[in-house]
């Protein structure tokens, strides 16, 4: 089922914005048992890319309720919440009435998320590289084309996923989830300010980390410092935490610490 502002739809409009230039942001949520999970980062989230847009936001309240109305009732399913400045006229410049236009869609929980949160993915390593882009880094905006390019890459290599670099070769994310990992007991995550998207989880873990009084390490690193981590994990919103059992020519085994923020974050 869609809803666009609330009412069934299956089509948007030929001007609008975010199919014209990708003018808009948004967010991949998971449900559990019909309810929403990390709405409020979820929301957040949101807000702070409409913030950078210029995009007004739209009613809260009204949105939960259109959730309400999309939300499959199945123990484990997803949520899009897509919003766009709306339609307007020929031309980048802001329309000069702003209307946003919010559109919500389910989808089932795709089977194999299961397989890897237990087993555990193995990364391969996209040749492309993501540009940077401090002005948009971070955020979920709609224009998501090099994305799409990089996850086209690792899937003609053979892989479900893959690790993202950038221009200076600096390990990001991988092409559908951001990236940890362990070594001597302190975590590494990359920082995110000039290319990449912050995840929901993302902010999870990272608060998990920094409440239970352990090291976070945010900034530059090399393909080689990963590889070279005694363990491995992966986030998403919809996925939650999986780890990484082998990239290249190094395996990882499933570490406790691991272990630990998938019995917090998979809640089902």
């Amino acid at each position: 089922m869609i809803l666009i502002d609330g009412k069934s739809a299956d089509v948007v409009p030929a001007d609008d914005r975010s199919y014209q230039y990708g003018d808009g942001c948004f967010s991949t949520i998971l449900t559990l048992n019909g309810q929403v999970q990390y709405w409020d980062y979820h929301r957040q989230r949101l807000e702070s890319c409409l913030k950078v847009l210029c995009i007004p936001y739209p009613d809260w309240d009204e949105v939960l309720a259109w959730m309400s109305r999309v939300i499959k009732p199945e123990a484990k399913a997803g949520i899009k919440i897509h919003i766009s400045r709306g339609s307007g006229g020929r031309g980048y410049a802001f329309p000069e009435k702003t209307s946003p236009r919010v559109m919500i869609s389910s989808f089932a929980y795709p089977g194999y998320y299961s397989d890897l949160i237990t087993d555990g993915i193995e990364l391969g390593l996209c040749r492309q590289r993501l540009g940077l882009n401090p002005m948009l880094a971070g955020h979920k905006h709609n224009n998501r084309l090099e994305q799409i390019l990089l996850k086209n890459e690792v899937t003609q290599l053979g892989y479900i996923d893959g690790v993202v670099l950038d221009i200076y070769d600096n390990v990001i994310e991988t092409t559908m989830a951001n990236i940890f990992w362990v070594k001597n007991d302190r975590f590494f995550t990359p920082a995110l300010d000039q290319a990449g998207v912050a995840g929901v989880v993302r902010r999870v873990v990272t608060e998990w980390v920094q409440e239970e009084g352990k090291s976070l390490s945010v900034g530059s690193f090399s393909v080689d410092a990963l590889l070279a981590a005694d363990e491995v994990f992966i986030t998403n919103s919809v996925l939650g935490v999986a780890p990484v059992i082998r990239m290249m020519a190094s395996e990882f085994s499933v570490g406790e610490y691991t272990k630990e923020i998938q019995k917090r974050v998979n809640l089902c």
